[in-house]
């Protein structure tokens, strides 16, 4: 079982965004966090995936892995705190059939329908986000740039729509929010003067600085977006929820799909294939994931958040017992399926 092995292996981590489903990714680290033989070196992020990598490194700056699962705990704890007033909860629809979802909260319609029509510009922004305070509290950004965890943090470019990855001494509270902004929601974050919003549009996460910069040969792929839904939407919402998934997929699976590709280039004197080649990829996910609806992504009441918390654990813990030996020795991601032809 990989939790006897006590030989260090050192990984990198891929991080998701998806709002609130970053909890799933809390519990996954968490559970991690555990298994002392595993040596993190570097870690891409993105919205909340970004944010629970700058928290995390924070703690390990700090040389405590307990500290990193403290802080971990102590931001999700904040931020359900944060919407405890919040109008976007679940109604007695949703509680009763046991969803997650806020699709019948009156709120959450209203801004929905809002964010179609009026731009947050009209509005005058939104009245500050709460996550700022939360992020300024809790992570020293001076340690973070000093600290044993290499960074990639990415936001979209709003001028050119390509994506900047911040690394660590480049990484603040702005950059965390930009990695997080939502253009329907809030206005764009600008950082020297240039605008940016969510990362999801053009990283999510970015996978290529893990392989350029990092020694690591293994990347376990945390992912809390669905790739593949067995039925076809049919209902607006449905319909604006799938497109909302292939738009945040389509970055990543653009670089697994050319990884796969430079993993068949054979040629010892490319350096670059040679990096592509050595990779070991791993994902943790898990179905529950598929099963959540887009709206479930603002819900942030702690029990929703614990929920993901435990779904996330369990879900390290099942690739631990069936992948943990292949790590350090082999992929246990199945890359070429991605250049097969549908």
């Amino acid at each position: 079982m990989a939790s006897s092995r006590r030989e260090p292996v050192q990984i990198d981590l891929a991080l998701q965004g998806g709002g609130s489903h970053g909890a799933f990714t809390w519990g996954v680290l968490d559970r991690l966090l555990e298994e002392e033989w595993l040596i993190i070196e570097g870690i891409s992020g993105t919205s909340a995936g970004a944010m629970n990598a700058a928290v995390l490194a924070c703690g390990l700056a700090r040389g405590d892995r307990d500290e990193a699962r403290r802080l971990l705990g102590e931001f999700w704890r904040r931020v359900s705190a944060a919407a405890r007033f919040s109008p976007f909860k679940r109604g007695p629809l949703d509680r009763l059939l046991g969803q997650w979802t806020l699709d019948h909260t009156p709120a959450y319609v209203m801004m929905d329908l809002t964010a179609r029509l009026i731009s947050p510009y009209t509005l005058g922004g939104l009245a500050g986000n709460p996550l700022r305070d939360i992020l300024c509290d809790l992570i020293d950004f001076d340690c973070l740039a000093q600290g044993p965890i290499k960074l990639f943090m990415t936001a979209t470019n709003v001028q050119t729509g390509r994506g900047r990855v911040f690394r660590r001494d480049e990484i603040s509270a702005d950059v965390l929010l930009a990695s997080a902004c939502l253009p329907t929601l809030y206005q764009a974050v600008e950082i020297d003067g240039v605008p940016y919003w969510d990362g999801g549009y053009s990283g999510n996460p970015t996978m290529t600085p893990l392989v350029r910069e990092c020694e690591s040969n293994d990347t376990l792929l945390i992912q809390i977006n669905p790739v593949e839904r067995p039925d076809t939407p049919r209902t607006a919402r449905e319909i604006a929820s799938r497109v909302n998934e292939i738009s945040f997929n389509a970055p990543l699976l653009k670089e697994l799909r050319m990884m796969a590709l430079m993993r068949q280039v054979v040629d010892p004197g490319n350096a670059e294939a040679r990096l592509w080649q050595a990779m070991r990829l791993h994902r943790i996910s898990s179905d529950i994931m598929v099963q959540l609806g887009h709206s479930s992504k603002v819900n942030a009441e702690w029990d929703f958040l614990s929920m993901l918390f435990e779904a996330g654990r369990e879900a390290a813990t099942t690739f631990l017992d069936q992948h943990g030996d292949d790590l350090g020795v082999r992929g246990s991601m199945n890359l070429d399926g991605l250049l097969e032809a549908d």
